[in-house]
């Protein structure tokens, strides 16, 4: 497993776990982190045995956006990772999910402050759980920026564009409540405990057939954007193939045999 001083790595049986590792400054990204997001999200897509990964936060927060000292020209730490900037310059889109999407299904458990480049980086992930103060917000316009992670494309896509609108263009802080109303985040939980939701919802995706949840999963980003017939055809594309697959013949037999299934993607 990799990791960096700013991002650490464990598993929880079949699910990794990212960890942001920069609670002294709310886990503003640095180039340590964004290099060990970008590490995770790479090792999850080619180690088979992990089926499902959890993105959460230290210290009681998830991540207050970019470090904005760096922003203004005063340095940033990890200058030993300059060189992995040099070899892939989209290296950093990558790493907050505007420019990679993991095969497996990814959770993110939300404690505390979620904005900027927090909440953009939230939207790159398909299950979102937070605890009942957690803060979210793109506060980019009130600092006379731009929220270049992708928000103005995708926010509109994933909440109604009234809301989406609003919290672009006001910069304002949105409680967990107020996220959950929109339907920013899907779970409300009590103050520490959304680490260990997204564990619970991560061990039940885990119990599932993993070709049927990495292609289920393809299938919904991949027809979002079509007509509602070339959608259908594209979901045949992708969901025909399941059915011959070793994983679908255990299910059926473990159903009709009342006992677990045991997968082992084939």
């Amino acid at each position: 497993m990799g990791g960096t001083e700013h991002l650490t790595v464990h598993r929880d049986g079949a699910t990794l776990v990212l960890t942001l590792n920069r609670p002294e400054a709310r886990n503003a990204l640095s180039l340590p982190m964004l290099v060990g997001l970008y590490d995770g999200w790479v090792e999850a897509d080619e180690d088979d045995a992990i089926r499902s990964i959890v993105l959460t936060g230290a210290g009681g927060a998830f991540c207050a956006g970019m470090d904005l000292k760096a922003l203004a020209g005063r340095g940033m730490e990890g200058e030993q990772y300059r060189d992995r900037l040099k070899a892939d310059p989209d290296l950093h889109w990558k790493a907050m999910l505007r420019h990679h999407r993991p095969r497996k299904p990814v959770i993110a458990a939300v404690e505390g402050y979620c904005v900027a480049g927090g909440t953009e980086i939230l939207q790159g992930t398909d299950i979102r759980v937070a605890g009942a103060s957690a803060t979210f917000g793109l506060f980019e316009v009130r600092r006379g920026l731009f929220p270049i992670g992708g928000s103005t494309v995708r926010l509109q896509r994933q909440i109604p564009r009234t809301h989406a609108l609003e919290m672009l263009l006001t910069g304002r802080p949105y409680t967990a409540q107020e996220a959950a109303d929109i339907g920013l985040i899907g779970h409300v939980v009590p103050d520490g405990t959304a680490l260990d939701k997204a564990l619970a919802v991560a061990e039940q995706i885990n119990a599932c057939g993993p070709l049927a949840v990495e292609a289920v999963k393809a299938s919904v980003y991949e027809t979002a954007e079509l007509t509602e017939t070339d959608g259908l055809a594209a979901e045949l594309r992708r969901g025909w193939p399941v059915f011959d697959t070793a994983d679908a013949k255990e299910g059926s037999r473990a159903f009709a045999e009342k006992r677990p299934p045991v997968y082992r993607r084939a």
